[in-house]
């Protein structure tokens, strides 16, 4: 049988050139035009590799984060506030006990997983939530606390190591992945809250609505970090101007984080959230509002603010990402993976460095929304619905 073709840098600039965008709708910022070549509509890139789309386990409830154990089995985070172990065979556990609770309404509930780089010593799960304050208000927050497997799994000496302040009244736009970067601190991406009084505050410095935050695995702060010693500035942010972060992970190739945000109706972003940068939000943004008309001064470019290296108009709504590193799916080494819940499919993206150069559309007759995405250590691409009957999936090699 003939091999798909793997493609990938300048040779897939010049091979998809010619090709149709993977995207035949008309956008919604009609008028808008893109910063560069190729920053949005890139060419179809069909790689035709064959597979299986399997069910390891259902009967989750809105399932939102994937972390694997190293024995084999996978939490998962369902949103109303459990969190389940899935064993090999598909069984799901009782819900893991010591979590704190949480404020499960609207987009809020429990959210992201990681597991400590040094987790096999030290046992250590970190999750995002969203909390509720004793006045009304809600924000994002990580916990971490030691995992325990045993008959009746639980979390013990839980620590609440990052509070997103100013706290504020609404369910919608927490952010919440979290992602360990290679010298262990841990970014944790927030959103803006989805208010006027949160979206302005994602160019403001003195609070983490809007921002890419970067702490130690304890929660202080790294020294490094952009604005440490600067008088009225929250020394825990990394990145701002963003609206609202749902997927990150690390790029293998040099170790950067990469997120994407969600638009309003068009400008969903992958973004390379850098030290100490302005991301546009919501000065700059591609698309329109939600019930019409231009987003703040209906400008997509300014000085001093970073451009999106791609975008999405109209939108896929996007859900969790990661970079394929597996030897399972050759052709699919170092594509970049990021689930669609509005879309309800998979977006595989080509890179040429920063830029992207392809994209594939893969599942899309699931009609599932798709949560989160991540690379299993069995090389499988795994994934969760968002539903009340979810579940846990993975795409494995055709038989």
């Amino acid at each position: 049988m003939k091999r798909p073709l793997l493609v990938s840098g300048l040779a897939a600039c010049s091979l998809f050139a010619q090709a149709p965008s993977v995207e035949n709708r008309p956008p919604n910022g009609v008028t808008q035009k893109p910063a560069f070549a190729g920053q949005t509509r890139a060419p179809e890139q069909k790689l035709n590799v064959a597979f299986d789309l399997v069910t390891v386990a259902e009967g989750l409830v809105a399932p939102w984060g994937i972390a694997f154990l190293p024995k084999g089995q996978i939490l998962v985070s369902e949103r109303p506030g459990r969190l389940r172990v899935v064993s090999p065979d598909g069984t799901l556990s009782a819900p893991v006990a010591g979590l704190p609770a949480v404020d499960a309404r609207g987009q809020g509930g429990l959210l992201g997983l990681a597991l400590d780089p040094k987790f096999s010593s030290n046992q250590l799960l970190y999750w995002s939530y969203s909390e509720l304050q004793p006045d009304g208000t809600n924000n994002t927050a990580v916990a971490r606390g030691k995992f325990i497997l045993d008959k009746e799994p639980r979390v013990e000496q839980v620590q609440v190591i990052f509070h997103q302040s100013p706290s504020l009244k609404s369910t919608l736009h927490f952010g919440s992945r979290l992602v360990f970067g290679r010298d262990g601190t841990l970014f944790v991406t927030t959103g803006d809250r989805s208010i006027t009084e949160g979206r302005m505050q994602a160019q403001r410095l003195d609070g983490l609505l809007g921002k890419v935050v970067r702490i130690n695995a304890d929660g202080s702060i790294p020294k490094d970090n952009p604005f440490v010693g600067k008088a009225g500035v929250k020394p825990e942010i990394w990145s701002y101007g963003h609206r609202n972060i749902q997927g990150a992970t690390l790029n293998p190739a040099t170790g950067e984080l990469w997120t994407i945000e969600h638009g309003t109706r068009g400008g969903d972003e992958l973004n390379v959230p850098r030290k100490g940068k302005d991301y546009g939000w919501p000065t700059i943004a591609y698309g329109i509002e939600y019930q019409g008309g231009t987003i703040t001064g209906g400008i997509t470019q300014h000085a001093g603010m970073e451009q999106p290296v791609y975008y999405w108009d109209p939108v896929i709504a996007p859900g969790g990402m990661t970079f394929y590193t597996g030897s399972l799916f050759p052709a699919w080494k170092n594509s970049l993976f990021i689930g669609g819940m509005g879309s309800t499919h998979i977006a595989r993206l080509t890179l040429d460095g920063d830029r992207v150069v392809g994209e594939e559309r893969l599942i899309a007759d699931l009609k599932e929304r798709i949560r989160d995405v991540a690379q299993g250590p069995d090389g499988a691409l795994y994934l969760v619905t968002d539903s009340g009957k979810g579940k846990l999936m993975k795409l494995v090699p055709k038989k």
